[in-house]
């Protein structure tokens, strides 16, 4: 077993059957490891097709390999009912950043630049210069996790 523990920083996002897609998938990545979640927002989608997604951002410490950890979101993904391509989104789950401290983390070049509802939540757990955003006024979703 990899004795090294990662930081993880993940961007979620839903649209379609985003309550209970949530509440699972933040059972399942507490499981993995030490998280910490932000606020849910409800933001429209990027390219204005689709319904508001709800968006969130964790910070998770791990014993797992970023390999590990991507095969793991797919599969989270795939088993939510993820279908490609399509505008209704159960569950999207993006490796944003990953390192042993959170100030050297390496950033995941394919996300990069960070779009707005992957700022906004990840603001409110790990404050970095990434993440800085303007003003905002997007609401927040209640999820009730236990």
């Amino acid at each position: 077993m990899n004795a090294t523990e990662t930081i993880f920083a993940l961007a979620l996002a839903s649209n379609c059957n985003s309550q209970p897609n949530f509440q699972k998938t933040f059972a399942q990545i507490q499981r993995m490891g030490t998280s910490v979640f932000s606020a849910v927002y409800l933001i429209p989608c990027r390219d204005g097709i689709g319904a508001d997604y709800w968006n969130a951002a964790c910070l998770l410490k791990s014993q797992l390999t970023v390999d590990e950890m991507t095969a793991i979101l797919k599969k989270m993904e795939a088993d939510s009912g993820r279908v490609r391509p399509s505008h209704h989104i159960s569950l999207d789950i993006d490796l944003i950043a990953w390192g042993a401290d959170l100030t050297a983390m390496t950033f995941n070049p394919k996300k990069l630049p960070l779009a707005l509802d992957v700022k906004i939540p990840m603001m409110e757990i790990w404050q970095d210069d990434q993440f800085r955003h303007a003003e905002h006024d997007f609401p927040q979703v209640s999820l009730n996790i236990q």
